[in-house]
């Protein structure tokens, strides 16, 4: 009998997530309403979108006053249907948490808060663990330095912010305290990707009007960046250490245009001296090569717990010739793998799942899971979300109609997804929805990194309506029985 692992990660994203898969056109990303963008290149049949919380600028603030007003409201939430629950559908078939993806805009919303307490076992922290908010959103200078020490040498570094992660971290840790019998997971997302990282980052004393610096002062300061972000949140004297069940290594570090890795002019109208990129790497612009992928593998097993998973995330992930480029950077990083301080290590393969409604087919999803679970075994689905279908207008009558062809799709995946788990040497470790409801999908907009909305038309993604109730795809996983 196959051995499960159950690490099922179903994030939803609500207000403003931003990472991507792939399903649609493009690769657009985002983890908040405005603010949910990263590349946008418009591949035939999935969607850039990190619809992790890709924000080119920084999303509106959430005070402590409107959090608090959220917590109170929890107990009074009108419209949450609690008599199904969605984890517990996803459980019975998968044998997995089910998570959902969260940013610090949602926090007042105490809808969101109780479809995520209901319904879910873990989240992901859609913008506030990506170098941009740890920076402090201080996109076009660096915020200031400070002297650390790093392998026995004294270099310069950035200032980091934790307060933005922290405010979410804290409430999960109180929860948890709370609700020993339901402990809500996090998943760290993400330490290295092209977008939401500052330009100055690659530069000479942290100013992009200077050179880039070469790959050795580079090397220091990504080691010293995922030292830093591990040791904080998952160190032994961690407030956090109990919090987090993985993290997103690397990013979207492949090429929808050729297949191979992102280099420095996947887009030639996007300049590399803009204070951030939605398409080109500048990362690549230092290395001209994988070290930087290898090397962040590396660094996280140094410095993260062996409990941590550690994960490759990318979208489009279907598309024959991406997937094919996917797969050589699994096993590259596979080739080196060791122990802590020696070596990768590598825990499973995040999927992004960002489809439309006829793509990708069900052969080619279930391909894809294979080829990735033959190289790393594990393999999640990790920002899940339904575009819908072409000339959608968002009226009652067409909704009606789009709801239930939406669920009929989602079915069809979702029995993929169960039948791949089915077989030996497949571990289906994690399922997600980006976003919780389709008021805050990052598919309802669209921003100047790159975004989910390119028409203008209405989206309804997600297994809960703008009224925050559930719709049929909601049945789909929490079981049609319950219907």
């Amino acid at each position: 009998m196959k051995k499960k692992i159950t690490v099922c990660m179903a994030v939803i994203l609500a207000a403003s997530v931003l990472m991507s898969c792939g399903g649609q056109a493009g690769e657009d990303r985002t983890e908040s309403i405005t603010d949910m963008t990263n590349e946008s290149t418009d591949a035939p049949d999935q969607t850039d979108s990190d619809a992790e919380t890709e924000s080119a600028t920084e999303p509106e603030a959430v005070d402590d006053a409107e959090v608090a007003e959220g917590e109170a409201k929890d107990e009074e939430t009108e419209n949450v249907d609690k008599a199904v629950i969605l984890k517990d559908g996803v459980e019975k078939e998968l044998e997995c948490f089910v998570g959902t993806a969260i940013t610090s805009q949602e926090l007042g919303d105490a809808q969101i808060w109780t479809l995520i307490t209901t319904h879910f076992n873990a989240v992901t922290l859609g913008n506030e663990l990506k170098p941009d908010c740890m920076f402090g959103y201080s996109n076009d200078r660096c915020p200031g330095t400070e002297e650390v020490d790093l392998n026995g040498e004294t270099i310069v570094v950035p200032t980091l912010d934790y307060s933005r992660s922290e405010k979410i971290l804290d409430r999960l840790v109180k929860w948890n305290s709370d609700h020993p019998d339901h402990v809500i997971k996090a998943r760290g997302h993400v330490l290295v990707w092209h977008s939401q990282t500052p330009e100055w980052f690659f530069h000479e004393d942290y100013d992009k009007n200077n050179d880039y610096v070469d790959t050795e002062t580079m090397n220091k300061r990504l080691e010293w960046y995922i030292k830093t972000m591990l040791t904080h949140y998952t160190g032994e004297d961690s407030k956090y250490k109990d919090v987090f069940y993985g993290w997103d290594v690397v990013n979207e570090a492949v090429s929808d245009a050729t297949g191979t890795y992102r280099s420095d002019s996947e887009n030639s109208e996007e300049p590399l001296s803009n204070d951030t990129h939605g398409s080109n790497s500048s990362w690549w612009h230092v290395y001209r090569s994988n070290e930087y992928i290898i090397n962040a593998f590396i660094y996280a097993n140094k410095y993260a717990p062996a409990s941590l998973e550690l994960y490759y995330n990318d979208y489009n992930e279907c598309m024959s010739n991406k997937k094919e480029g996917i797969i050589e950077l699994l096993k590259a990083i596979k080739e080196q793998e060791g122990a802590p301080g020696e070596g990768t290590r590598i825990d499973a393969m995040g999927m992004q799942g960002h489809y439309q409604m006829g793509s990708p087919s069900m052969y080619e999803f279930e391909m894809a899971i294979r080829a990735y679970a033959a190289v790393v075994g594990n393999v999640q689905i990790t920002e899940m979300d339904m575009k819908a279908s072409e000339g959608y207008d968002g009226s009652a009558e067409a909704k009606e109609e789009e709801f239930e062809k939406q669920a009929q799709r989602y079915n069809t995946l979702y029995w993929a997804m169960k039948s791949a788990n089915k077989e030996d040497n497949i571990n289906i470790t994690g399922l997600t929805f980006w976003g919780t409801t389709d008021r805050y999908s990052w598919l309802q907009s669209r921003s100047n990194v790159g975004g989910g909305n390119k028409v203008g038309l209405p989206e309804c993604p997600l297994l809960f309506d703008e009224m925050y109730h559930p719709k049929p795809a909601f049945y789909v996983f929490a079981g049609e029985e319950n219907k």
